[in-house]
C-alpha cells in the first residue's frame, strides 16, 4: 500500500502518494507529531519541483519479443514523465532506480543526452537490419522537458538522414514543432504519428493527466499533422470503464474529423504499484464511482487488478471487455477508420557516409 503524500506535494501532480517501491524494505509514512509537521504540509506550500538528471545509458534501441504489439524495437528518450498520467503503466519502472512510482515518477526525470550519438552508432552496425522504430512506447517523447532538451528532435534528425522509418505515440501537441522533419519523412513513407486522446472533458484530463496537452490541443495536433501530409492515428487509450470509456465513439469521431485515418484502443493496465496509486486517485477525484470502476476493471481482468497475459493485457476478457471491443469495431467501421493501415517503408534505409569514410568510385 502506498503512503499518502503531503498536500503540497500533490499540487499539479497525478499521483496522490510517493510511497516506497516494491524493492524497498522500509515504508515512508508522513506523521504530524504535533510540532507543526514538515513545510510541505503547511497551507500554501509550493509543490515539488521537477528535477532533471542525465542518464548515462550505453545503448538506445530497446528490443522486445512481445507477440501482441506491432514493433520489435523502440526508443525512449526519457525515464519518468512529467505529464503525470495517473494510470501510466511505465510508473513501476522507476522502482528500478530506487525511486517511487508515485510522485517521484513525475518529478525525478532522467534524460539521455547522448541518444542521437548512440542511435547513429547502432544504425551503422553491419549487423543492423532495418525495421520501424517506435518512439513513445514507455514514457512520452514530447513531455515538457523536450522543449529544452530536444532529444527527441535530435533522434528524428538521425532517422531522417538514414531514411529510417519511425512511429511516434504522444499526448503532446509539441510534436507539431517537428513537422519540418516529419513531413518530408512522411512523404517517403517513413513516418506516422499517433495521438493518445483519453477524454474530451477538459476537467477530467486536467486531473487524470495534469501536465499533458489539453484534449483540444491534441485534436488540433492531429489536424496540423494531417494537413502537412503526416499519416495520423488516434489512440483512445487507456479506456477506463465507467470513467472515460463512454466517450470512445466521440473521441474517434473528433479525431476522424481532424484527419486521423487509423485508430486503436487499450484497456487501462494496472500492474504492480499502479493499482494502489490509481485507486487512491479514484477515491480522491471520483469517490462516488471508485468502487464501481475498480469492480469493472477486475471483472475484465479475471478478478484481479491486472492480467499480464499476452493477448489479454491490452483488451481484457469477459462480457464488458467484449462489449467494448464490439463498440470500437462498429465505430471505426462507421467512421471509415483503419480501412487502410500504413506500413512504413523499410527499403530506403541507407546509412549516409560518416566523416572520414572512403568514398566509393562506383
Amino acid at each position: 500500500m502506498s503512503d499518502r503524500a503531503a498536500p503540497g506535494q500533490t499540487r499539479g501532480r497525478g499521483a496522490r502518494s510517493n510511497g516506497s517501491s516494491r524493492f524497498d524494505s522500509e515504508r515512508r509514512v508522513w506523521v504530524d507529531d504535533g510540532w507543526g509537521g514538515p513545510d510541505e504540509w503547511q497551507d500554501g506550500a509550493p509543490g515539488i519541483r521537477t528535477t532533471e538528471t542525465a542518464d548515462a545509458t550505453r545503448t538506445i534501441i530497446a528490443r522486445n519479443q512481445s507477440p501482441d504489439i506491432s514493433f520489435d524495437r523502440s526508443i525512449n528518450p526519457y525515464r519518468g514523465c512529467e505529464h503525470g498520467c495517473i494510470y501510466c503503466f511505465a510508473r513501476p519502472t522507476h522502482a528500478y532506480l530506487g525511486l517511487s512510482p508515485g510522485i517521484d515518477f513525475e518529478t525525478k526525470l532522467l534524460y539521455k543526452p547522448e541518444a542521437a550519438v548512440l542511435l547513429e552508432k547502432e544504425l551503422r552496425a553491419k549487423s543492423y537490419r532495418c525495421r520501424t522504430i517506435a518512439i513513445g512506447t514507455n514514457t512520452d517523447p514530447y513531455q515538457p522537458i523536450e522543449r529544452r532538451r530536444m532529444i527527441t528532435r535530435e533522434i528524428l534528425k538521425v532517422l531522417a538522414r538514414f531514411n529510417h522509418p519511425v512511429g511516434i505515440v504522444t499526448k503532446s501537441d509539441l510534436v507539431v514543432r517537428d513537422l519540418d522533419i516529419l513531413a518530408p519523412m512522411a512523404e517517403k513513407g517513413l513516418a506516422k504519428v499517433a495521438l493518445s486522446v483519453t477524454t474530451l472533458d477538459h476537467r477530467l484530463a486536467r486531473s487524470m493527466e495534469p501536465r499533458a496537452s489539453t484534449p483540444a490541443r491534441r485534436i488540433d495536433a492531429i489536424r496540423k499533422l494531417s494537413e502537412a501530409g503526416v499519416r495520423t492515428a488516434v489512440m483512445a487509450a487507456p479506456l477506463i470503464p465507467s470513467l472515460n470509456e463512454p466517450e470512445m465513439e466521440a473521441i474517434l469521431e473528433r479525431a476522424r474529423d481532424a484527419g486521423a485515418t487509423e485508430a486503436g484502443y487499450i484497456l487501462v493496465r494496472l500492474p504492480l504499484e499502479i493499482a494502489d496509486l490509481f485507486q487512491e486517485w479514484l477515491e480522491t477525484e471520483v469517490p462516488d464511482r471508485a468502487s464501481r470502476i475498480m469492480r469493472l476493471i477486475r471483472d475484465m481482468r479475471g478478478g484481479k487488478a491486472y492480467d499480464a497475459a499476452f493477448g489479454k493485457r491490452m483488451s481484457g476478457s469477459g462480457p464488458y471487455a467484449a462489449m467494448m471491443g464490439r463498440r470500437f469495431r462498429i465505430a471505426a467501421r462507421r467512421l471509415g477508420l483503419n480501412e487502410r493501415k500504413l506500413l512504413l517503408e523499410t527499403g530506403l534505409f541507407s546509412p549516409p557516409p560518416a566523416p572520414g569514410d572512403q568514398l566509393s568510385l562506383l
